[in-house]
């Protein structure tokens, strides 16, 4: 970045001399936004619906759901709904999203520039595909936000001071108004930073310590709660390790993410070979490395999904969802290499590559969207129908069945859509609610087909896929009481 006396000034600076280079990049990085009529990123599409839920239940036409008031996990949600009402759903999702793209994208360029104190310019390629990784196609917006926010709040305050200060305090309220985990990193790296600049010699190695020594200290006391019902079922912790970021629709994202991980270590490698004579020189990779290698300690200690209140939802995917951050801090080790146009030539393939596969995935996923549109198309308004809709074997994508729902936006609603009943965002629902169920347990027994239909359910359809060669098709039957919905060929459960 421009040499300046804050860095607020210095990113003046550099807006003004890149203005040109930050527009075109911008405008690229949103087409992936704009490739299909749909947007496709799993809990993304339940957002899209809940929005259109709230606009329902601000005209009255949405018995048994209401609007909490919240201070967390809402800004994403309040800006789809804001935007909707002025433009219409469709072309606020894009405008919403496309933006939410822009902020994760530009503040981690902001936030590695700050950490390295140049413009990572050849790491563009890896920050685009960490843009559109595992958050991005699992539709964590609230958390994808904040990370965005949570950046470009580091990148102020990370030599911070005076007016700096109102500027970082603004965005972190932002990011805590995004998801708390956004605001909580901001927050915990910011004092880990402050504090090891101000210990002296081998006291440093305490504080890396002390930090790992916290999270086991987490771990311990999760694991002797039988009460959180809390799990580490995520695989061999050492895969993740911030490129599983990429690890999205297949396994031949596995390879791609193996490929740019090892393309990275030998870009490190052949530098640190480069100036092995210059041990001044090496110092600039500590604190990356240092804040990885903590990030990482806590990955593998935390656990993947709980349930603190029994009666609400569970808070799941954590550690997978938090490696975006390994994947961070990587970029940042990366940026305090020589950049050489090799190094631009390598993660230019592997993000062209990245890019192709998604196309194709996310192609795949806005043909099962049309197939369900016809679908709702031809049901009476308010119809309730579960979705249960199942994504390819080699997966790690969950929630694909989100994009049935988003089909039934002024047609139908989704009886088992999980947002009102897991307490956790906006729309909620009270019990006996026609629109949705009340009950975390049953919208998860819904979609997973394990669900006993009761007499008060009726009259309820359900929307599965019915063809083995492909997996786009799409069915609608109608469901009985006393049958499981996911057994289609019990006769008590269709008609």
């Amino acid at each position: 970045m421009p040499a300046s006396d804050t860095p607020s000034e210095g990113m003046i600076a550099f807006l003004r001399q890149s203005r040109l280079r930050i527009l075109l990049l911008s405008v690229v990085l949103v087409i992936p936004c704009v490739w299909h009529r749909h947007i496709e990123a799993g809990d993304l599409a339940s957002h899209v619906y809940n929005a259109w839920l709230a606009q329902l239940i601000g005209k009255g036409q949405a018995p048994g759901l209401y609007i909490a008031k919240q201070w967390n996990n809402v800004l994403f949600d309040v800006a789809l709904l804001q935007a909707a009402n002025l433009v219409g759903i469709a072309a606020a999702e894009k405008m919403v999203v496309s933006a939410c793209v822009l902020i994760f994208f530009w503040g981690v360029f902001a936030f590695v520039a700050a950490v390295t104190e140049r413009p990572p310019w050849f790491l563009t390629p890896c920050i685009a595909m960490l843009a559109y990784g595992y958050p991005f196609n699992m539709g964590f917006m609230n958390y994808y936000l904040s990370l965005g926010l949570a950046c470009f709040g580091l990148a102020i305050l990370w030599r911070g001071r005076g007016m700096d200060w109102i500027a970082g305090g603004l965005i972190a309220a932002l990011a805590w108004l995004a998801h708390p985990i956004g605001f909580l990193w901001l927050l915990g790296t910011l004092a880990y930073v402050r504090v090891r600049a101000k210990t002296p010699g081998w006291w440093k190695l305490a504080i890396p310590l002390a930090a790992a020594s916290g999270f086991a200290a987490v771990c311990c006391y999760v694991a002797h709660r039988p009460a959180l019902m809390a799990d580490w079922d995520r695989g061999p912790f050492y895969l993740y390790n911030g490129a599983d970021q990429l690890w999205l629709y297949g396994e031949r994202y596995v390879a791609l993410a193996v490929t740019a991980f090892i393309f990275g270590f030998v870009c490190v490698a052949v530098d640190l070979y480069a100036r092995r004579r210059d041990g001044s020189s090496s110092r600039a990779f500590e604190l990356p490395f240092e804040l990885y290698a903590v990030t990482f300690c806590a990955i593998a200690l935390i656990p993947e999904n709980l349930r603190p209140p029994p009666e609400g939802a569970w808070i799941g995917l954590l550690g997978s969802r938090l490696t975006a951050i390994s994947a961070i801090f990587g970029l940042c080790l990366l940026a305090g290499i020589k950049p050489r146009k090799w190094h631009l030539a390598g993660f230019g393939i592997c993000a062209a590559v990245f890019f192709a596969f998604l196309y194709q995935d996310t192609g795949w996923l806005n043909r099962l969207e049309e197939h369900a549109e016809e679908l709702v198309s031809k049901l009476p308004p308010g119809t309730r129908v579960i979705v249960m809709i199942e994504a390819p074997a080699d997966s790690r994508m969950e929630f694909v069945d989100h994009a049935a729902e988003r089909a039934c936006i002024g047609h139908c609603f989704s009886y088992a859509n999980y947002e009102p009943s897991s307490r956790q965002f906006r729309v909620r629902a009270r019990e006996g609610s026609p629109v949705v169920t009340s009950s975390a347990d049953d919208a998860q027994d819904m979609a997973s087909g394990q669900y006993a239909v009761q007499d008060e359910d009726l009259p309820i359809k359900q929307i599965y896929q019915c063809d083995e060669k492909d997996s786009t098709a799409l069915c609608i039957r109608d469901l009985a009481a006393g049958g499981v919905n996911g057994r289609i060929g019990d006769a008590r459960s269709s008609r």
